[in-house]
Formats: structure tokens, sequence, C-alpha cells
């Protein structure tokens, strides 16, 4: 038997006796085995904001009288697009969110089980909404992310399924910070869904084509599976089955083959949304991931397409393209840039004259690791409402400019 240190110590103080730490090692090695394959990891993200334009009391109004804001019934810090980065955040410090994830991946052996279990708590867990609509912490800064038993059966070269609530198959960026090239998320990502509850099956058919299939919830009550203050979807908790949810998606890899494009993605999916109220929400999404000529410099570009997804017969789109150059070991330059259109009422923009929403971004972001384990992040946004409504700040201005520093560590 080995007994640590520690243990030597409350045995040498009377606190436990050797052969009861004999019998208990003895009886839990069955779940102590299970334990130990079981990982633990996360984050912590703040950031700071500051919103150019924007005094906190009104760039325009500054005597708080907000009644003449065009219609729109906004604050002095109101952005357009932004899912976790909205204007409760502007001008200020800011805890995004603290990230906990317990897992056992799967192993290489035929019957293959494991689990994924990620809390989120702090401001951004609000925006997923996901705990129990019964639950007082309901709309609170707890939620879960995910949490889905993965299984793995020998068929072919492996069919593996995840059970319970995981991440959507749709979207460039993800709704974890540290795996985005910005800070910021795109316009793309604020029509994505983020979550779903049900079954996801996984299949690599080949060393260059990957597919995925699966079944989840439809949205029931909106209330409970929107976020607050935008139209963007998030969790289907609750439905029947009625109202189910139907997705898939492929990726195609480029093999070695190929030369200069190994590599490569190409990536496609889709996600029908089941509701009770009027037709399908229905997302499109194809992105591009590819290597270039140039050392170290990556290119990327993404296309999301949203019906049904504000009323009946409603329409998003957005495009983004992205690059990527990592300059030295440390110093990493990202930027993105976004062109977006809607039908009133897309992106968080209610036009009073009706126009449809119409808008451009540009984010520059710089990346240096000087700490080890910690992402520390500069980042320069600008945001053009083309259909020049005034959307931003004070429902009156046509441009938003935001200057972010967001620092996560990583354990």
């Amino acid at each position: 038997m080995k007994v640590n240190n520690w243990t030597l110590r409350l045995a040498a103080m009377g606190v436990i006796s050797l052969p009861s730490v004999a019998m208990a090692d003895e009886a839990l090695s069955p779940v102590m085995s299970a334990v130990q394959s079981t990982t633990l990891s996360g984050y912590v993200s703040a950031s700071a904001i500051w919103l150019t334009g924007s005094n906190g009391t009104g760039s325009l109004y500054g005597n708080g009288d907000y009644s003449a804001y065009n219609g729109m019934g906004v604050g002095p810090n109101y952005v357009v697009g932004r899912s976790f980065d909205g204007q409760e955040k502007q001008d200020g410090f800011n805890l995004d969110v603290v990230s906990l994830v317990l897992e056992k991946p799967l192993d290489e052996s035929q019957w293959a089980a494991g689990y994924r279990v990620q809390l989120w708590l702090g401001p951004d867990a609000s925006t997923l909404n996901t705990l129990s609509p019964s639950s007082d912490l309901s709309t609170g800064d707890l939620a879960i992310k995910n949490a889905y038993v993965a299984l793995k059966a020998p068929v072919g070269n492996g069919l593996d399924f995840k059970v319970g609530v995981w991440d959507t198959v749709v979207g460039y960026e993800v709704a974890d910070s540290p795996a985005n090239p910005n800070y910021s998320r795109s316009f793309g990502f604020y029509i994505e869904p983020i979550t779903h509850t049900g079954i996801l099956a996984s299949y690599q058919f080949t060393d260059w084509l990957s597919a995925q299939a699966g079944i989840a919830n439809g949205l029931g009550n909106p209330k409970n599976n929107y976020a607050v203050g935008s139209a963007q979807m998030i969790n289907s908790r609750a439905g029947t089955f009625e109202q189910l949810s139907y997705l898939g998606s492929v990726a195609l890899t480029a093999p070695e083959s190929m030369g200069p494009l190994k590599g490569a993605t190409l990536y496609g999916g889709i996600v029908q949304t089941g509701v009770a109220y009027y037709d399908d929400p229905v997302n499109f999404y194809a992105g591009l991931a590819l290597p270039t000529p140039i050392d170290k410099l990556s290119l990327g570009v993404a296309y999301d397409y949203r019906s049904n997804g504000i009323f009946e017969n409603s329409y998003e789109n957005a495009v983004g393209l992205y690059a990527s150059l990592q300059i030295t070991e440390k110093l990493r330059l990202n930027a993105r840039g976004e062109y977006a259109t809607g039908s009133n009422g897309a992106f968080g923009v209610s036009n009073p004259n009706g126009k449809k929403t119409e808008l451009v971004g540009v984010t520059g972001t710089v990346d240096y690791a000087l700490w080890p384990n910690a992402i520390t992040r500069l980042e320069v946004r600008w945001d053009n409402d083309v259909s020049g409504n005034g959307v931003f700040l004070d429902g009156a201005a046509e441009n938003a400019i935001s200057l972010a520093l967001n620092v996560i560590y990583k354990f």
C-alpha cells in the first residue's frame, strides 16, 4: 500500500489509522480509478471597455432625458449585435465569467464512456439562461454550459454520442472566449444558437471527412429560451417532442497530398429549431479556415443566415472575414471585418421608419502572452449603421467605437 505524506501525518496525530486507510483504499479503488481519469480545467475572464462618445449619462442627452431617443427606448451606451459585451458592460470594468470544467474524455476502447460538465459563473452566465425555470437562479449568474454523457459504439471507425447539454454545431466563433481570435463576438455569432439539449452523433469517415447529426428540444416559451434583451436563440430547454430541433454538419479537411492547402477546413452546418408559435427558425452556416504561403498567417471566412428568427418570414445574414498573424512566440495580431443585413429588428436593431438593418464592423486585436497561462488582449472595434438610422449610443449615432482590454487566466 502506498501512503502519501499527508496521510502519514494524519495517522501520527491519531486522526486516522493506517488499517482504515488500507481498507478504504481497497474498497474505493474502482471509484478512484474513474476519478483519476477526470480532469479539472477552466478559466477566469475579466475586461474593461471604453465606449467613445458616451459619458455614462448620454452622449447627446447629458441631462438623462432619454424621451427623445428616436423612438428606440435605448440608453446612452447602446450597441447592437453584441452577445457578451452589450451596453451593460460598456464604459466600465467587468467580471465576464468564471468557467469550471470537469471532464473524462473518451479513451481508445471500443465501448468507451465519459462525461463533461461545464459551469459558468458571473454576468455572462445569465445570457445562457440554462437553469430550470422553477429555480430562483434561472436568470442569475450561474448556468450549465455543458453537461453530457459521452459514449462510443464500435461501429466502423467508432460512432460517438453526446447525450445531455452540448454546444451547437454551427459557427466560426464559440461562446468560450479563450478559443476566439477576438474578445468581442461577431454579428454572425449573435444569430446562432449556443447550446442544445438532446443527443448528438459524430462519425469520422476518413481523415478528411467527418459529420455530425443530432436531435434536440425545440423552443417552448420564448421568455425562457431567448437571451435577455436580444433576439439571439439560446438553449432550447423547454418545449415538447412536437417541437423538436434537427441539426447536422459536415467538415472537409485538406490532406497532406494537397500541398500548401494541407489543413484547410471547409465546414457547413444547419439547425432547424422547432417552435410552436410560427414557422421554424433555420440557421445555415458555412465556414472556411485557410492556411497561406506566408508563414504564420492564416485566413478565414464565415457566412451565417437565419430565417424566421425574429418573426415569421424575417431574415438575418452576416459574412465575416478573419486574419491572424503570429508575429513572435508571444505576440499575435487578429483582425475581423464583417457585413450584416436583415429585416427590421435584426441584430437588436429597431428602426422606427421600418428600414432594413444594415451594419458594418471592423475589429482589430493585439494578443500578447506576457504571463504564463494568461491571455491579454487589447481590442479596438468600430461598428457603422450603413442604413443611416442612427442605432448606436443614444439612438442617434451612426457609429460606435469601443476599446476593450481583456485578461484571461486558464487553468
